[in-house]
């Protein structure tokens, strides 16, 4: 696919506090909200908000470029947005909604 066809394709690209940007596409997001979580379906913008302004972020300790971004939802629930970081930018692996921070190295806020 050529680079001008992706960036047709991206469904959202964000500014994290942590300095780089994370980016998805269209295609993918249908893949996580049909496959993997299809309960975060239409919640787009509270999976952005989550990546901009994050009540907690953790960096997974069996991956070091994988990040995992939450903020409180209603009650106990959380949004999940987990990150892929490659230097300046990165990009979306999954995002869901969860009753539990995963274990990590707590790295925001500071």
């Amino acid at each position: 696919m050529s680079e001008e066809l992706q960036h047709r394709d991206i469904l959202f690209e964000v500014q994290t506090p942590l300095g780089f940007r994370v980016r998805t596409t269209c295609a993918y997001w249908r893949f996580i909200v049909t496959i993997k979580h299809p309960v975060i379906a239409g919640r787009e913008s509270d999976v952005q908000d989550t990546l901009r302004h994050p009540a907690e972020v953790r960096q997974s300790r069996r991956e070091p470029t994988v990040y995992l971004f939450y903020k409180p939802e209603h009650g106990k629930r959380w949004i999940g947005a987990v990150v892929k970081r490659l230097q300046e930018e990165g990009f979306l692996i999954t995002a869901s909604r969860t009753d539990v921070v995963k274990e990590g190295v707590r790295i925001w806020p500071r």
